[in-house]
């Protein structure tokens, strides 16, 4: 019986030794109620202490019972919870306790989940003929508003290019704080614009910090839906869609399948000048944009795609700062809306469509000439013989990309951008552009493409009936990268 409890009480030395006190001490209590007497014969021990003795040894034979019972259904709860947690206790020469915790509590403000940085871009040459003429700076673009505003401007015809100007790099980062993600994007590629028309020069995309529900940077404008842009080999693209990066502060009330968000952006606008072009008291006029681009969205995804509709409102001033005999200042108001969807036809078709209307908002389109074009008062008076006017514009567009199987992709469509021209600007000033292309593009392995595709633009002129095409018959190839490292 001895061997039966030391295994039973292996790991309750405590409660074994609390056990043998008990015995001990009812042994003791025992001899100490029975009376001394002279050692008898069994024949003369009395009957009744023998009694006695046999009801206290059961007694502790079932208290002995009791007890194993009680360790058996310990040792049982032990090993169906796990061990508790080991806490070190900490002393202290004070008197007031030290309150102690085996793990720290994490706060509510706390930062969760883990941190990302991206690199990613791709390496794209092209290749391809131009069958008529364009602007020689845009040579492997096929831009409507770059296309001969009269017969033989940018002559000869017929063309071979070749370019890697769409090559791509960029960084991107993702860190969780107590005040929303934080996001960042460093992005540039390599072609040229405006005094580097033409050129393969460094060209900044995006320069972009996000944290919660704010942002500000170089990004896409507000007015701007990034995903409406069809899967196109042609760098420029259609020209009847918002498509515009542009410096500015937004804000993102609400994220998510649902979401609404306001911009105040960098303002720029550009004007025609037309028949008062030569003039020379128009030398002193001035552009001045006291206030930023107010822009602003709203949009919704879903399984079916996603829908966005977008706003915006600006004002235009030029300031006359030459002292003469004229008042050539003035402002306009620029306004506009733009509706996008990306609708899924089935697994493998995706229909992108975009309709946008609006005056003096042509620096946010994709390839619009100007926004605000000259206009005659028809007034008596004299000193202001000319006003500027916000220029209407209508665009649309309509593409769909097909994924044929995992190797085969195409995407085809037609675009559309309508000026509503002043009555003060030249003959040939820009006044309609189409843009159309088809292509069919390989994807032989992961991360490259092989593709083909022919671009179609033309020209259409405000007064003078004069109009004008261009045909691209270009062949790409493009090699994608993209590492994320976690920690």
């Amino acid at each position: 019986m001895t061997t039966k409890r030391r295994s039973g009480w292996k790991n309750f030395a405590g409660l074994k030794l609390a056990l043998g006190a008990l015995i001990i001490f009812q042994s003791s209590f025992i001899l100490a109620q029975t009376p001394e007497v002279t050692k008898p014969t069994e024949a003369t021990k009395p009957t009744s202490e023998v009694e006695q003795l046999k009801q206290r040894l059961q007694q502790l034979e079932q208290t002995v019972v009791e007890l194993k019972g009680q360790i058996n259904a310990i040792e049982e709860t032990k090993k169906q919870s796990p061990a508790p947690a080991i806490v070190q206790a900490t002393y202290s020469d004070s008197a007031t306790p030290v309150a102690t915790t085996a793990v720290p509590v994490p706060q509510p403000q706390d930062p969760k989940g883990e941190s990302s940085f991206q690199v990613y871009g791709f390496a794209m040459f092209d290749a391809g003929y131009q069958f008529k003429q364009a602007d020689p700076k845009w040579f492997d673009t096929v831009r409507p508003v770059k296309l001969p505003a009269f017969r033989d401007e940018f002559a000869p015809n017929g063309n071979f290019y070749e370019s890697v100007r769409q090559t791509r790099f960029g960084v991107k980062s993702s860190t969780p704080t107590k005040y929303g993600e934080l996001k960042t994007i460093f992005e540039f590629e390599l072609f040229g614009t405006g005094v580097d028309a033409g050129q393969t020069t460094f060209r900044l995309r995006h320069a972009y910090g996000e944290l919660g529900h704010f942002g500000g940077g170089q990004n896409w404008s507000v007015f701007v839906d990034p995903d409406v842009f069809p899967n196109t080999n042609e760098y420029w693209g259609p020209n009847g869609i918002p498509w515009f990066r542009n410096v500015q502060f937004r804000w993102m009330p609400l994220k998510g399948k649902n979401s609404v968000t306001v911009g105040l952006e960098r303002p720029g606008a550009s004007a025609d000048l037309g028949q008062a072009s030569d003039r020379i008291e128009l030398a002193g006029v001035r552009p001045r944009f006291p206030l930023p681009d107010l822009t602003a969205n709203v949009r919704f995804d879903r399984d079916w795609g996603h829908f966005q509709a977008s706003g915006l409102v600006r004002e235009i001033k030029w300031v006359d700062t030459v002292a003469d005999d004229f008042d050539l200042g003035g402002s306009a108001v620029g306004a506009g809306f733009s509706l996008n969807t990306g609708l899924n036809f089935g697994k493998s078709t995706v229909g992108k469509f975009s309709f946008t209307y609006g005056h003096g908002i042509q620096n946010y389109m994709n390839d619009a000439p100007v926004d605000v074009g000259i206009a005659l008062t028809h007034s008596s008076n004299p000193r202001v013989p000319i006003k500027g006017v916000a220029l209407p514009v209508t665009a649309f567009m309509a593409y769909i990309d097909h994924k044929w199987s995992e190797r085969f992709s195409s995407s085809i469509g037609y675009s559309m951008l309508d000026i509503s021209n002043s009555e003060g600007q030249t003959p040939d000033a820009f006044r309609r552009g189409h843009y159309g292309s088809a292509n069919l593009l390989w994807y032989p392995v992961a991360n490259v493409m092989i593709g083909s595709e022919v671009i179609w633009g033309r020209r259409d002129n405000f007064l003078d009936g004069f109009s004008s095409e261009d045909v691209h018959l270009q062949f790409s190839f493009k090699y994608n990268f993209s590492k994320e490292f976690k920690f």
